[in-house]
């Protein structure tokens, strides 16, 4: 099956289970939905949801964000992971925000990037969910599922990026941001998932990627690693059994020459 027939299959899919996917972090506005986004890295939407209301009641806007210190940013989202970076990242793209953008969120993407803890993630996922701007931010988590699905080689998330917008026709790219994620969470994790047994994974998946993870374990990034490092030892493994038969050839035959002569 072609790339693009798989896309549409899967597309059909998706919209069936997930018809209108929701925004799984709480926010009010362009702000809230940033800050929101900023602390999701390496911490779950849930989490982020218990604390942001805390934050937010402090903080609703840029303005009185950045009139905070970085402890009492700090205080409010202890609990997410990396939160010491994350408190000073908030500070700071909410004075950004209030400096050179007049206390509003841009709608532009290299704006977005500038900001202090902005990804290219994050800024594609404010700029199609607050903006209504077509963009498809990939995750670790779509990352993985287009490479189960064959809809992408897997090389970067930037090239899975190129490759999901090129099969997947622009006005569905909001909605299958969000139903892959969901479908994700629900059916295709990271570890320890029978891709036999999957929905999608059960068809789109090459017979080679299940057997790969039947042996590594899952298809996250660290399985992906060690797989190419179980491959890399198995060749070099090779490699020393060849050369050490390589050298006991050669002694067997200079000892054959030393008998002789």
């Amino acid at each position: 099956m072609k790339r693009l027939e798989k896309a549409i299959r899967i597309m059909g899919m998706l919209d069936e289970r997930y018809p209108d996917p929701p925004i799984p972090l709480d926010h009010v506005d362009p702000f809230t939905l940033l800050v929101a986004v900023a602390l999701s890295a390496q911490t779950t939407d849930e989490r982020v949801n218990r604390v942001t209301p805390g934050l937010f009641a402090k903080g609703p806007t840029p303005a009185k964000m950045a009139k905070l210190s970085v402890d009492e940013i700090l205080q409010e989202i202890r609990s997410c992971g990396l939160a010491p970076g994350k408190a000073r990242n908030v500070k700071g793209l909410s004075q950004i925000l209030v400096d050179e953008h007049g206390g509003i969120v841009p709608a532009d993407m290299d704006a977005l990037e500038a900001l202090p803890g902005v990804g290219h993630k994050t800024a594609s996922v404010v700029l199609i969910q607050a903006f209504d701007t077509p963009a498809f931010p990939v995750d670790t988590h779509i990352h993985r599922l287009a490479a189960r699905w064959g809809l992408s080689d897997e090389k970067n998330v930037d090239k899975t990026e190129r490759d999901l917008k090129a099969v997947f026709p622009r006005e569905a790219w909001a909605r299958l941001h969000l139903s892959m994620i969901y479908f994700g969470r629900e059916f295709c994790p990271a570890r320890g998932h029978d891709l036999a047994t999957c929905p999608i994974c059960s068809w789109a998946a090459s017979k080679k990627r299940m057997a790969e993870e039947v042996r590594t374990g899952g298809g996250g990034p660290r399985s992906r690693e060690g797989l190419s490092r179980g491959k890399g030892a198995a060749k070099k493994s090779a490699r020393k059994k060849a050369a050490k038969k390589a050298a006991k050839k050669a002694s067997k035959k200079a000892s054959k020459k030393a008998v002789t002569k």
